[in-house]
């Protein structure tokens, strides 16, 4: 009896987990990314293996910090956007969420352009010509709210070119030892800090930070009960272990496989120079392969990144993400327009992606600094404000983020 109590409690545990999956996937699908490619990929074909520690440091501070969103959703049925509207001073809040609207401009500017990259590989047309039909596809399935209907085909095939990538790394000539070790030792080599501050926004993207308290806060979950409270809380966090620990593996093979244009002194000037990592798998399918998840990519984390911008824009306001209300339609508007206004102006395709996720971390440690303060608070938080040991780990955070873009700065004028 006690065997099968104890089989029947292990299977409703599993199947609760199931249930509860969703918000942590949806963050996720931003790991597979046009903006993470890039990162990566000038990553790897830059500098080796000496790079994948961001990733594993990213990664960790990813899970801290999503988790700690999400329970600011759980408990108080609020968004960091609401909750800052509704708890900081407007002559403060306005600015931080500004900063926020921006960084979701930039990263749908990345988006955006990853999918006009991919149609220009595809058809061959003018990349500008593909972000335009980009932008007109993404602001008519929000507004629509279709999204939902394409939403899971989208991440299923983005997600088999993530597991494409893992796969290939059983073909590939990697030096384990050295990619292990490089994993978790820190190395700063001379000029990497761009593109380690682009791997860390193109890893913790702040807009993701608003877009998960929102799809957490969008369930109603406090009107449902306290004992609805602590069970979500139980479940979210093995939710966001469980995704961020996939996009950690993906981030990490898509360096290493770049690695071997590093190895062969290649030097990686466009995207659709990395259709070759694909080649050992796919063969000769490789470039129609990358070039199709490439283009369903930029369209799927555009879309987010568009709700992410409604959902910020909307806080500004004091409401929530509703797809009726001409508050958040704006927000969407505003920043798939302003995102594809960007793209007019940017030079090199590969390296305005590069540059757009730097700017996102530039940009983090106010979002981080900001989910400190509303997470910490008795007011807002109650009994659930953040523990002692989740305080050292979002200031650490903060500090660690803080001094990288230090370091950038620094760089920058040497």
């Amino acid at each position: 009896y006690m065997k099968r109590k104890s089989k029947n409690q292990s299977k409703n545990k599993t199947l609760n987990f199931l249930r509860y999956l969703g918000p942590g996937l949806l963050v996720t699908v931003g790991f597979i990314d046009p903006g993470n490619w890039a990162s990566n990929i000038a990553a790897g074909s830059g500098f080796g293996y000496e790079l994948l520690w961001m990733v594993t440091l990213s990664t960790i501070m990813l899970i801290i910090l999503q988790h700690n969103a999400a329970h600011l959703g759980i408990v108080t049925g609020k968004c960091i956007a609401e909750s800052t509207t509704e708890n900081i001073p407007k002559k403060y809040s306005l600015p931080i969420l500004s900063t926020a609207i921006l960084a979701s401009i930039a990263t749908a500017m990345a988006e955006i352009l990853g999918a006009g990259i991919g149609l220009q590989l595809l058809f061959n047309i003018p990349i500008i010509v593909g972000s335009i039909i980009t932008t007109i596809v993404i602001t008519i399935v929000n507004l629509t709210n279709t999204y939902r209907n394409i939403e899971k085909a989208i991440i299923v095939f983005v997600s088999i070119i993530g597991l494409s990538f893992l796969f290939e790394l059983f073909l590939a000539d990697v030096t384990w030892p050295e990619a292990i070790k490089a994993a978790v030792t820190v190395s700063i080599p001379h000029g990497s800090m761009l593109i380690i501050m682009s791997v860390l926004g193109a890893v913790v993207m702040p807009h993701n930070l608003f877009l998960h308290s929102e799809t957490i806060q969008s369930q109603r979950i406090p009107e449902m009960g306290e004992q609805t409270i602590k069970r979500r809380l139980d479940y979210e966090f093995t939710d966001t272990i469980f995704s961020m620990g996939i996009g950690w593996a993906i981030n990490s093979s898509m360096i290493i496989l770049a690695a071997e244009f590093f190895k062969k002194g290649i030097k990686v000037t466009e995207l659709g120079q990395a259709k070759e990592m694909l080649v050992p798998l796919l063969g000769r399918n490789a470039s129609l392969v990358f070039a199709i998840a490439l283009l369903f990519s930029g369209i799927s984390s555009s879309i987010t990144a568009a709700m992410a911008g409604g959902s910020i824009f909307s806080g500004v306001f004091g409401k929530e993400y509703n797809i009726k209300s001409s508050v958040t339609r704006l927000g969407i508007v505003i920043t798939a327009g302003a995102g594809l206004l960007v793209i007019f102006f940017v030079g090199d395709p590969f390296k305005g992606l590069v540059i757009s996720q730097m700017l996102l971390s530039v940009q983090l440690p106010i979002t981080i600094f900001l989910q400190i303060y509303l997470t910490s608070s008795k007011k807002i938080m109650g009994k659930y404000r953040n523990s002692k040991v989740m305080s050292i780990s979002l200031w650490t955070i903060g500090a660690i983020v803080s001094g990288l873009n230090i370091m950038l700065l620094i760089s920058a004028f040497n």
